[in-house]
This record gives C-alpha cells, structure tokens and sequence, in this order.
C-alpha cells in the first residue's frame, strides 16, 4: 500500500539543470525523513540527499553546492532540484523513505550527455 513514484528523469546536457519529484501514497511524508540515492552501472549505490522531519539536509561530497532536496507537504512530495549536471551524475535516481521505516522507489533514469 506504501508507495514512492519517481518523475522527471530524462537527457540534459552537461551544465544543465533537472528537477526530479518523488511522489507518496500510502503514508504522509511529513512524518518520514526522506532520502535520495543514485546507481550508476558497474558501481554502488550512494546516498546523494537527504532531509529529516525537522528539515535538516544533508547531501553527499559529490553534489554538494549543486543539487537541493526539498519537500512539499500538502503534495505529499519530494524534490530533488540538480544544477550544474555533470556526466558523472549519470545514474539511476531512486527515492526512499529513511524513517520511521523504509521505502523505495524503483526509480528515474537521468542521463548527462551532449
């Protein structure tokens, strides 16, 4: 019954921006921290964002400065807005609930490419 959607992945070009949304049923995310991961092929997972319930962020090393996770309470949604996209970013982009339990998403494809 508990849902994540992923929207909005898609091709930018390197330097460009993107926003993705990560949309909740089942449960209301303004009691949950949530998260953003990110697999491209061949490597791990990492962690790239997360906000808590109290709206704390945190962001991995790696897009510090350039992506921004953010929340929309009455939408039931989570946003993370990437500026500044590198070819490295290339990832599956998976949205997660972090606490109390644990969602997944099955995920956004974002592809930086010229």
């Amino acid at each position: 019954q508990e849902q994540l959607v992923e929207s909005g992945g898609g091709l930018v070009q390197p330097g460009g921006s993107l926003t993705l949304s990560c949309a909740a049923s089942g449960f209301t995310l303004s009691n949950y921290g949530m998260s953003w991961y990110r697999q491209a092929p061949g490597l791990e997972r990492q962690l790239v964002a997360l906000i808590t319930t109290t709206g704390n962020t945190n962001y991995g090393d790696s897009v510090k400065g350039r992506f921004t996770i953010s929340r929309d309470n009455a939408k039931n949604t989570v946003y993370l807005q990437m500026n500044s996209l590198k070819p490295e970013d290339t990832a599956m982009y998976y949205c997660r609930a972090f606490y109390p339990k644990n969602y997944w998403g099955n995920g956004t494809l974002v592809t930086v490419s010229s």
